[in-house]
């Protein structure tokens, strides 16, 4: 684009002050969003930025390729700013722009006939005051973007609080848990579990989750006050709680939700309990990364719990599982193998030889033989309803310690 002679801008500066009344003024009749008086941060910006618009277009007749002040630019990003605090679009202040940018090349075309200017020196002024209304624009939604950018960032990190404060197992003083939830744009539900998701994203996964749903990638820097013992879930893991998770077609929709990732989901409790089901599914999700515990996806706790009671002091029941299946260690390994899964087999069909054999692929002669084989090695215990109960568990433990 041509440069347009720096005398134009003597031309023009004098319609500056009046310039900026009428700007304001048509912006007022022609923006409903600015139609009421302009008052507070939002009128002293509007009125002052639209008065050093004016005044950097002309300047930057004067002074062409010259760069940009950062003040002047802070202006309009300010603006773009504001309107976001505002709870408003960038329609209305872009339109206003444009607005500006309408009466201002008006005044300056009158202002270039009466001055006798040429027609391509009007025409380049017209095309300077649209692209410097575009590069005013750009200022305003870069600051727009910033201030959306800072929202949603204080807007997670007060998820992120509340999160870890329902994760607190004892939990929280009822007033800082409602205070948290009240930042955090959060109505508590009546009955809330715990989701344990690895390798999810917070955001997305609670907008997947469903209204009510709030979700945090938990690192332990979000309560100052929390121990690492206090933290429900492992770091890096995402960690929300869900409302009403016992809804009909409610599993089906956090099936979904969590896809293919590892995820476990704690028991149904009242919002003050958060904590314990938040612990429970961190619970089982370590079971299950351990393999203790079965499957893909998605794991409820509330199926396993014997698995979790199991294991709820890996030490106990490992010496409780070894001194009830003492018996079986003076054998040799293959015989061990063999009497083992017998004995499961066996206890988990209550004792029924055919249908052991059945499960096993062998003769109820081959399950008798070796059943007096375990009778040897146990005694009377396999006689005695609490001795079997016992060995089921210890059975249990020991199939999972081996598959671990």
């Amino acid at each position: 684009m041509s440069v347009i002679p720096p005398e134009v801008a003597d031309i023009l500066r004098p319609l500056l002050p009046e310039l900026a009344a009428e700007t304001i003024r048509e912006i007022g009749a022609e923006v409903p969003a600015y139609s009421r008086p302009l008052e507070g941060d939002l009128g002293v910006m509007l009125r002052y930025g639209t008065e050093r618009a004016l005044r950097r277009f002309v300047n930057s007749i004067e002074n062409p390729g010259q760069d940009v002040s950062d003040r002047d630019r802070r202006i309009y990003i300010e603006l773009g700013r504001l309107e976001m605090r505002q709870g408003r679009t960038l329609n209305a202040l872009l339109a206003a722009y444009r607005v500006g940018a309408q009466v201002a090349w008006r005044r300056f075309v009158e202002a270039g006939e009466r001055a006798q200017l040429e027609p391509a020196t009007l025409y380049q002024l017209g095309e300077a005051i649209f692209a410097h209304i575009d590069a005013i624009s750009g200022e305003s939604i870069e600051g727009y973007a910033a201030e959306q950018s800072a929202a949603a960032g204080e807007r997670q990190r007060r998820r992120a609080r509340l999160v870890a404060l329902l994760a607190l197992d004892p939990p929280p003083a009822p007033e800082v848990l409602r205070t948290a939830a009240t930042r955090a744009a959060w109505t508590p539900p009546a009955r809330i579990a715990a989701l344990i998701v690895d390798g999810a994203e917070a955001d997305p996964m609670a907008s997947r989750l469903g209204p009510g749903a709030v979700a945090a990638v938990l690192d332990g820097a979000e309560d100052p006050d929390a121990s690492p013992g206090d933290q429900a879930g492992p770091a890096g893991h995402m960690l929300a709680f869900v409302p009403d998770p016992d809804a009909p077609g409610r599993r089906a929709q956090l099936e979904l939700a969590v896809g293919s990732h590892p995820a476990a989901l704690g028991p149904t409790v009242a919002v003050g309990e958060a904590g314990r089901s938040a612990e429970r599914a961190r619970r089982a999700l370590e079971l299950r990364a351990s393999g203790a515990l079965p499957g893909e996806g998605l794991i409820v706790a509330a199926e396993h719990a014997t698995a979790l009671l199991l294991h709820a002091d890996p030490r106990l029941a490992t010496e409780f599982a070894a001194a009830a299946l003492a018996p079986l260690e003076t054998l040799r390994p293959a015989a061990r193998a063999r009497l083992t899964l017998t004995l499961a087999t066996w206890l988990d069909r209550q004792g029924r030889t055919d249908e052991t054999a059945r499960e096993l692929g062998i003769h109820p002669q081959t399950v008798r033989y070796r059943l007096g084989q375990l009778r040897e090695a146990f005694g009377p215990a396999l006689d005695d309803v609490d001795a079997r109960f016992e060995l089921a568990l210890a059975l249990r433990v020991a199939g999972a310690a081996n598959r671990a």
